[in-house]
């Protein structure tokens, strides 16, 4: 993207995909993420007819010899912490073409600023399988323009993708009850993934968007349908190497690709599913702020 305002930038295309009803809505719909748990403990009080049983706190009660409810108090500001894949594989290209981190950039940037308008600090956790850095809570558009710059400053040069390696940062660094935005390609889930993913949920609202890889077999029915035109070299980011036309075209190749890729895609919304994680799914920017509504309506629909 050119050096004019990321955070302008995501605001236009906002404005643009969604008129003021739907926007609103999807103001609306963010802040109903932390609704009925936006509570910090307070204190204990007697039970009365009318509370809520799940509020008893039993091992209180049994020392005390009658029911305690435990008492809560508003927390009026949430911290919302942005979790994103940083390595080559978001300088690879999407389902639409576009690259990977330029959709990135856009969703964090939708979720970046809904926060900023409930007054909710942003903060990001970003890397690779070379490291993973953080940048702190903040508020104001200064602070998400530099949240965003770090995501699109991804390139193929990059070291290689590893978000359970940021996922675990998160787990060992952050005690405070958060909003996670996790940002992540197509990625295959391992054991590991989901025993973060268990523990993290323990703590945390989790919304995970997962950003669609290109798909090797409507690139090939394209050079098909148009002979005329010279194809791009099709090449695999992940190991820096070239992907032969005439195998990628082959049939076998083909059926193989999307097999891997249905069996794949299944088994990581499984896992999030087995986590309590609601998961969206995107393949262009133009296509990220219906996702994120979807999105944060299920979770609130819960899953």
């Amino acid at each position: 993207m050119a050096m004019t305002s990321l955070v302008h930038h995501v605001r236009s295309k906002m404005f643009i995909l969604a008129h003021r009803r739907a926007r609103g809505m999807l103001d609306g719909e963010y802040g109903s993420v932390f609704k009925g748990r936006s509570l910090d403990f307070d204190d204990l009080r007697a039970y009365v007819p009318g509370d809520e049983v799940r509020d008893i706190d039993w091992k209180a009660s049994a020392r005390h010899g009658s029911p305690l409810i435990r008492r809560y108090i508003a927390v009026r500001q949430h911290h919302v912490l942005l979790v994103a894949d940083t390595g080559r594989n978001m300088a690879a290209e999407s389902l639409s073409g576009e690259l990977k981190k330029d959709i990135a950039v856009m969703a964090l940037g939708v979720i970046g600023s809904l926060a900023l308008g409930h007054g909710d600090p942003v903060g990001l956790v970003h890397g690779h399988a070379g490291g993973t850095a953080a940048l702190p809570a903040a508020s104001g558009d200064a602070a998400l323009e530099r949240l965003l710059r770090t995501v699109d400053a991804v390139g193929a040069g990059s070291a290689a993708s590893a978000p359970e390696e940021q996922l675990e940062y998160v787990a060992r660094t952050y005690r405070r009850r958060m909003l996670l935005f996790v940002v992540a390609d197509e990625s295959v889930p391992t054991e590991r993934t989901e025993r973060l993913l268990r523990r993290l949920r323990a703590q945390h609202e989790i919304l995970w968007l997962t950003i669609l890889d290109a798909d090797l077999t409507e690139l090939v029915q394209r050079g098909r349908r148009r002979p005329d035109i010279q194809p791009r070299p099709l090449r695999d980011i992940e190991r820096h190497t070239a992907v032969i036309g005439p195998v990628a075209a082959s049939a076998r190749v083909l059926a193989a690709y999307e097999l891997a890729r249905t069996e794949r895609d299944a088994a990581r919304s499984a896992m999030l599913r087995r986590a309590g994680i609601t998961e969206g799914r995107v393949g262009s920017a133009d296509g990220v702020v219906s996702a994120i509504f979807a999105l944060l309506e299920r979770h609130r629909r819960g899953g």
